[in-house]
């Protein structure tokens, strides 16, 4: 069994407000009585893609200094930049190649994938991605359930605002997950409001955001519902079955 909680969207700008919310749902995950396997954060960690952002998305997630008390794994978003991510919270050489990275548990995989593009609030999965993921899987060789985690949902959430920026080619996606039945289930953030649907047969679950929640059109005019409290989500992979919980820090 692989037990994942997650978090997304912290948009993390240097005020005092994005910082206070980061560290409200970082101080409840630390303190949680029990063990979870790993903390997944899927995107938008910066908000203008600065380098001092990520340095700070370090410090309040104790990646370099600290010492967290369970493995955190990521993701860029489309607020993300390459070079800097890689730099100040990988602690890798900069470079504007896709972030692609794996972590295998016990009970299964995690595929970080970026479905960023460059300059865009638009995502995709280029070439290089698909390639990856096909390579990563082949050498997993169905020895484990697998969980693919990025940033935009493939498909629609039903609000103007997430739709107008989902993953691109989800039919390419789909025939992925076709040829791979171990893929238990896609994991995403972007939308900023926690939902739950299907995708080519498989879960597919969005994460809440962290800086602020979407209001869906029939709960009023205002996008952003600043006041929301912080959200999280807790994943349970047990036999290849992928069970969610949602959480608010008040």
């Amino acid at each position: 069994m692989l037990v994942l909680a997650h978090i997304s969207d912290l948009h993390l700008d240097g005020t005092a407000r994005a910082t206070e919310r980061a560290e409200r749902v970082r101080d409840r995950l630390w303190q949680l009585p029990g063990q979870v396997d790993a903390l997944l954060v899927t995107g938008d960690i910066a908000d203008h893609g600065a380098e001092a952002e990520y340095e700070e998305a370090a410090r309040i997630l104790g990646l370099h200094e600290g010492d967290p008390p369970f493995p955190v794994l990521t993701c860029p978003g489309n607020h993300d930049s390459r070079a800097p991510y890689r730099k100040a919270l990988l602690r890798q050489p900069a470079s504007e190649r896709p972030v692609n990275t794996v972590r295998v548990f016990d009970g299964g995989a995690v595929l970080m994938c970026d479905s960023s593009i460059p300059g865009s609030d638009e995502g995709a999965l280029d070439e290089e991605t698909y390639d990856w993921i096909e390579a990563t899987l082949d050498e997993l060789d169905g020895s484990l359930p697998a969980l693919l985690a990025f940033h935009h949902p493939p498909v629609a959430l039903h609000h103007p605002l997430p739709d107008s920026y989902r993953l691109h080619d989800p039919g390419r996606l789909a025939a992925l997950l076709e040829r791979r039945p171990r893929i238990a289930g896609l994991i995403t953030g972007h939308a900023h409001t926690p939902a739950a649907s299907v995708f080519a047969g498989r879960p597919l679950v969005v994460g809440p955001g962290v800086t602020w929640t979407l209001r869906l059109p029939w709960e009023g005019e205002r996008i952003a519902d600043r006041d929301a409290p912080v959200g999280l989500a807790f994943h349970v992979l047990d036999e290849g079955r992928l069970t969610t919980h949602f959480r608010v820090v008040t």
